[in-house]
């Protein structure tokens, strides 16, 4: 992709780039934007295209910066671009968003593509994204390195005034929501009661591990981690490790989330009464 004041640095008069146009080395695109040699696009053309198109000031953004970062899956339509207050662009197949502040260090580039980082672009898919979706892409960026829900729910604070801002944050308060000890206590021994259960043994040593809460006479361990989304490979293995042990000694490992006892006990409750049963029928 070439734009006409590109063109135009190089040397090119007017009558030399509408001669190429015309001979079918310059493919206008939009208007002074050229795809050089043959008309076809790949994405990443076409979006390169369009920040010609929006000038020097222009960011991919939206959609179609979650398209970039492989936060959603490549598919052809309009463009989504950032671009100041003060720039005046109108586009065919461009969504243009007009922005009165674009923070300089939430603009990078990817494949030498300006666009906004990825954790404002999932400010900006906030409020386009129902909250299943937003958290598939969050999960995605976690997944590939590029943020992760703490890193992400610390730096919205920076970000106040977007109109994602909010959705994400609550999203992201349900799912890194962290319990002290006393406050899970607190909140999950009646869930326990209400599935049939007798008060457990809190903080016991079994297996050479401290376990949350154990009920020796059913053989059932609970154990609760503080966050839904990020466990680095390092906790994975060791909560592996601990449920491998819990079940070579014949007992039952079942792991919550703190976020679970506390947002969602109607679930908890219900997979801890059909786990006592079981128990308590072999």
């Amino acid at each position: 992709m070439i734009s006409r004041a590109q063109l135009l640095e190089l040397g090119f008069t007017p009558d030399a780039i509408k001669h190429r146009i015309t001979i079918g080395r310059l493919h206008p695109k939009w208007r002074g934007v050229y795809a050089v040699g043959r008309p076809e696009l790949t994405l990443e053309g076409t979006w390169s295209a369009a920040l010609l198109s929006c000038g020097p000031l222009s960011v991919l953004s939206h959609e179609t910066a979650a398209m970039l970062w492989g936060l959603a899956p490549p598919r052809h339509g309009r463009v989504k671009v950032s671009v100041p207050t003060s720039v005046a662009r109108r586009r065919s197949g461009i969504e243009v968003h007009r922005r009165s502040t674009l923070p300089v260090r939430h603009v990078t580039h990817r494949n030498r593509l300006r666009v906004t980082t990825p954790i404002l672009t999932l400010v900006d898919l906030a409020p386009r994204l129902d909250r299943d979706q937003l958290e598939r892409a969050i999960n995605e960026a976690d997944k590939r390195d590029l943020t992760n829900p703490v890193s992400l729910r610390a730096a919205l604070d920076h970000l106040a005034g977007n109109p994602g801002v909010a959705t994400l944050r609550k999203v992201l308060d349900r799912r890194t929501f962290t319990l002290t000890d006393s406050e899970l206590e607190r909140r999950f021994l009646p869930i326990a009661r209400r599935a049939g259960l007798p008060k457990p043994l809190t903080g016991e040593a079994v297996n050479g591990f401290n376990v949350d809460f154990y009920w020796p006479d059913l053989g059932l361990v609970v154990e609760t981690d503080g966050l839904r989304y990020h466990r680095t490979p390092a906790q994975q293995a060791r909560d592996r490790v601990r449920d491998q042990a819990h079940a070579a000694a014949g007992l039952t490992p079942v792991r919550f989330t703190r976020a679970q006892v506390r947002f969602e006990p109607a679930d908890v409750e219900a997979t801890l009464t059909a786990v006592a049963s079981r128990l308590r029928a072999s």
